[in-house]
């Protein structure tokens, strides 16, 4: 059973956001890593790059398959996770303390649109 932290905003496509005061920390959730399986890379995007909610920001690659990253609200990046270059793996050792990308959120009415832990936990074992 994939972990899910009470807190945290899901969407669909397997993406969580943390949000700390006007920011938000985004990541691939537990469920996500688990399907991909070994993570080997990570593209990540540059720092002032504006990101829009519902689309595609980055990806992660594994073993098995690469699958594309979306953000699942709108901003600018104000930092990247440049460990996950060195160390793609560190998604597989705890998605949620190893985000992605921190943004500066240009819409905190879009985190409305998406689920909480309870929402995504039941969508996980549809």
């Amino acid at each position: 059973m994939a972990k899910v932290i009470e807190g945290l905003y899901y969407a669909e496509s397997h993406e969580y956001v943390r949000v700390e005061g006007n920011y938000g920390y985004i990541g691939i959730t537990d469920y996500a890593q688990h399907a991909l399986g070994n993570v080997v890379y990570v593209d990540l995007p540059e720092v002032d790059d504006e990101v829009t909610a519902g689309e595609e920001f980055g990806a992660v690659e594994s073993v098995k398959a690469a699958s594309d990253l979306f953000a699942p609200v709108s901003g600018t990046v104000v930092e990247v996770n440049e460990a996950l270059e060195d160390e793609p793996e560190l998604l597989n050792k705890d998605a949620f303390e190893n985000w992605i990308i921190k943004v500066e959120l240009s819409d905190p009415s879009e985190l409305d649109n998406l689920m909480d832990a309870a929402t995504y936990e039941t969508k996980c074992q549809g």
